[in-house]
C-alpha cells in the first residue's frame, strides 16, 4: 500500500505489495510488520540446524535449515525495501528450499544417486535466471504451488508408515499451521480494501510468515524423524522447555 511518503529505499519497484501501511514507523523499514515477522523463521531454523549439527545428521538437513534462515533473511530484506531485486531474494530461495525438501523427500528410493541433485540444481539455477529476467507474477505463484503438491504424496507417505504418535502430532502441526497461514495469506491479499477501514489491522501477511516459520520447523523435523528411523537411529521426539518437540537419535556405535 504505497502511500507517496519518502523513504530511504527510494520508489517501489517490487509487483507485490501487501496489505500495510508503507513507512509508518521508520523511513528504513517499508512494511514493519511484515518485516520484523520474519524473525521466528531465523530463530527457529537456528534451533533445528543447532540439533542437526549438534547429532551429526546428514549434511542435508543442515543445509535445509540454513536455506530456511536465508528465506526468512530475503524476506525481510523485500518487505523492508519493497525493490524488485529484493523481492528475487525473497521468491528465489522459495523455489530453492522447494527443490530441496523434494530430494529429500524422493533420494532415499531414487537408484541414480547423482541425477537428482544434478537435475535440481540446474533446474534451481535456470529459474533463478528465467525468473530475475521475465519477473513472473502469477505464474511465480502457480509454479510454487505445483512443487509443493509434487511434495504432498511423499509426505502421506511418510505419515502413514509412521507409528510413533509424538511424531504423526507434528506432521498434523504442520498440516494446520499451513491452513491456518494460507487463510491469513489469502484475507491479507483479497479482503485488503475492507481491513485497512477496521481500527486495528490484523497484519495477515506478518501472521503468515510466523504460522509457515513453525510450518517449516514442524516439517523439518518430522522429516528427520523419518530420516533417522529409515536409517535406524532409534529416534525420539523430545521438547524443547517441554514446548518445541526436536528429535534425539541413537546412532549405532559404527555409525
Amino acid at each position: 500500500m504505497a502511500d507517496g511518503m519518502s523513504s530511504f529505499w527510494g520508489p517501489v519497484t517490487s509487483t507485490i505489495e501487501c496489505c500495510e501501511k508503507n513507512y509508518a514507523y521508520s523511513s528504513y523499514i517499508a512494511e514493519f510488520y511484515n518485516t520484523i515477522s520474519g524473525l521466528p523463521g531465523i530463530l527457529l531454523a537456528l534451533i533445528g540446524l543447532v540439533n542437526a549439527i549438534r547429532q551429526r545428521f546428514e549434511k542435508r538437513f543442515s543445509i535445509l535449515h540454513i536455506s530456511n534462515m536465508i528465506l526468512a533473511i530475503g524476506s525481510m530484506l523485500y518487505h523492508a525495501t519493497l525493490q524488485h531485486v529484493q523481492q528475487q531474494s525473497d521468491e528465489t530461495p522459495m523455489v530453492w528450499e522447494i527443490l530441496l525438501y523434494m530430494y529429500i523427500l524422493y533420494s532415499p528410493d531414487w537408484h541414480y544417486r547423482s541425477t537428482m541433485p544434478t537435475f535440481l540444481f540446474l533446474y534451481g539455477a535456470a529459474f533463478a535466471a528465467v525468473h530475475a529476467y521475465l519477473r513472473f507474477g502469477i505464474g511465480f505463484k502457480v509454479h510454487y504451488v505445483i512443487l509443493c503438491l509434487l511434495c504432498i504424496p511423499r509426505m502421506y507417505k511418510y505419515y502413514i508408515h509412521t507409528e510413533d504418535t509424538a511424531a504423526k502430532r507434528i506432521a498434523k502441526w504442520y498440516v494446520a499451521t499451513i491452513l491456518v497461514g494460507s487463510v491469513c495469506w489469502f484475507c491479507d491479499r483479497v479482503f485488503c480494501k475492507t481491513i485497512s477501514q477496521w481500527p486495528v489491522n490484523p497484519q495477515g501477511h506478518a501472521l503468515w510468515h510466523v504460522f509457515m516459520s513453525f510450518n517449516s520447523y514442524c516439517a523439518n523435523t518430522f522429516l528427520m524423524f523419518c530420516r533417522a528411523q529409515q536409517r535406524g537411529w532409534n529416534p525420539k521426539v523430545k521438547y524443547f522447555l517441554g514446548v518445541l518437540p526436536y528429535v534425539k537419535i541413537e546412532k549405532p556405535k559404527e555409525q
